[in-house]
């Protein structure tokens, strides 16, 4: 209980510093963002805060690299704990033996050896084996039963204080890897508020203008510039006359002066009225992309130990899918954890790996008798069209093309196993028509075992369903098929398909 007391420390001592550190940090932002504008002044000298903001993120990046320098992950018992466990022994047996003369002083080396192929086997836990050096040491020693059995206890007592050690090991490196995301994601905002300026003159005349006929009265105009040079405007705006108009009325008016389609954040308010707000609209992408889903639990269970999450954001369509180990309701927290992680954070504005180091620190820091899930996330670029993979023990994943099926595949480990994990990445170009067939391990091992992905391939090329909720609903009773329609596993397919605007 002490122990655990103590990791426990470690986990909220670790939230308490992010904590505090992105109250530090929100502050700043506050200022650098919000000087002046209350007298209606744009902001132009951002870099003294600009440097303030990057010095949290090398402070985060210096303690996660002190972090990494600590002693890494032990695998056995030093000499030291060993020779530990033959004083303990010798202390507690054998300091009133009679013939403790003999066995470490006359015989000390022979006893030694002997003493330590009782404790490799012990190790080894091979119960033959332990059998056989039990009884050879029982031709040794008069009291050989009552020394095994003190070996054995002080053996323990060191693995599980080993254990313990490397438990905390793993947090510390859990933690490394948490201040290492956030050091990233406070350079990456430290990035963007320094590329906000003030509109060019003639482009915020002509917006002034062209909202002033639609009784929009705007205050000021800002863009962020990003190397892929895309629209991104900051209006602050507000009606007249008590009128109320649309966000996407506006944006259509926007593109007659920005020339190319222009669309309001999708976290923004649906109507501007009198009240001043400040709004982002965005150049509006070239996909739109419609997603469903099909599933079955397993047999004799009531709750699915699979999860998954879909969302958008202005500029990209994530699906996330996530196999809890096992099944029924604790495999399902693990997963829905899982989901519900990577889209929280996906859509805060973090990077898919990001998110995904983010989500796995966090496993890696809470897991007890062993929490792990598979990891597999889509990311679809709604400008170019380019999607990004990335898996961690998940299933094969399906392109369906005009005529064919492209397969993406991965061989990782899955979430929560290992603290420094290595996740498969692969990037795919997609066009319209395409469709995005995600799915959990029940559904192929319901396959036959020697073709597997081929046979899904087959299932896949045959459908004539064009919605992707259809299409999914197709894939999964076909699977059934296979297996009698009996679920011997959670199965769940989610399918994406992509279309130009």
């Amino acid at each position: 209980m002490e122990k655990k007391g103590v990791m426990d420390g470690m986990q909220m001592w670790m939230i308490a510093m992010l904590a505090v550190s992105a109250v530090l940090i929100v502050r700043d932002m506050a200022k650098l963002i919000f000087t002046d504008r209350k007298k209606g002044k744009p902001v132009y000298d951002v870099y003294p805060q600009k440097e303030r903001i990057e010095r949290y993120a090398r402070s985060f990046q210096r303690l996660a690299h002190t972090f990494y320098e600590m002693p890494d992950h032990q695998e056995q018992l030093t000499q030291t704990e060993v020779q530990t466990i033959f004083d303990g022994v010798k202390r507690e047996l054998c300091q009133d033996c009679p013939g403790r003369e003999i066995c470490w002083g006359e015989k000390e080396y022979q006893t030694y050896q002997k003493v330590y192929r009782l404790l490799q086997v012990t190790e080894e836990g091979d119960p033959e084996k332990i059998l056989r050096a039990q009884g050879d040491w029982i031709g040794e020693c008069s009291q050989a039963l009552r020394f095994t059995e003190i070996l054995r206890r002080y053996f323990f007592e060191a693995r599980e204080e080993l254990l313990y050690r490397n438990r905390l090991i793993e947090n510390r490196l859990a933690v490394a890897e948490q201040l290492n995301e956030v050091a990233r994601l406070i350079q990456r905002i430290s990035s963007d508020v320094s590329s906000i300026s003030q509109a060019p003159e003639g482009m915020e005349e002509k917006i002034r203008r062209q909202m002033q006929k639609q009784y929009i009265v705007v205050k000021q105009v800002w863009v962020l510039s990003r190397p892929d040079e895309k629209w991104r405007i900051f209006i602050t705006m507000r009606t007249r006359g008590g009128q109320c108009v649309t966000m996407r009325e506006v944006a259509r008016h926007l593109s007659q002066v920005c020339g190319c389609a222009m669309a309001p954040s999708r976290d923004s308010r649906a109507v501007l009225n009198s009240e001043l707000r400040t709004v982002l609209f965005t150049e509006d992408v070239n996909y739109k992309v419609l997603y469903g889903v099909a599933r079955v639990t397993k047999e004799r269970e009531t709750v699915s130990g699979d999860n998954y999450a879909c969302a958008c954001t202005d500029e990209q369509f994530v699906m996330c899918l996530s196999d809890g180990m096992g099944s029924g309701i604790e495999a399902s927290r693990e997963s829905e954890a899982v989901v519900e992680l990577l889209e929280e954070f996906v859509t805060s504005g973090f990077s898919r790996e990001t998110a995904a180091r983010m989500v796995n620190s966090a496993l890696v820091l809470q897991r007890g008798d062993g929490m792990f899930s598979s990891v597999d996330v889509c990311s679809l670029d709604l400008y170019t069209g380019i999607c990004e993979f990335l898996k961690a023990g998940a299933a094969t994943t399906f392109i369906r093309r005009s005529g064919w099926v492209e397969t993406i595949t991965s061989a990782s480990l899955a979430a929560g196993l290992v603290q420094q994990l290595d996740f498969e990445k692969t990037s795919k170009k997609l066009y319209d028509g395409d469709y995005l067939v995600m799915v959990t391990d029940g559904v192929l091992d319901a396959l036959p075992q020697e073709a597997q992905e081929e046979t899904m391939k087959e299932i896949i090329l045959q459908a004539q369903e064009e919605m992707p909720r259809e299409l999914g609903r197709y894939i999964l009773e076909k699977v059934l098929s296979y297996s009698n329609y009996r679920a011997m596993d959670d199965m769940t397919v989610l399918v994406a398909g992509m279309w130009k605007k």
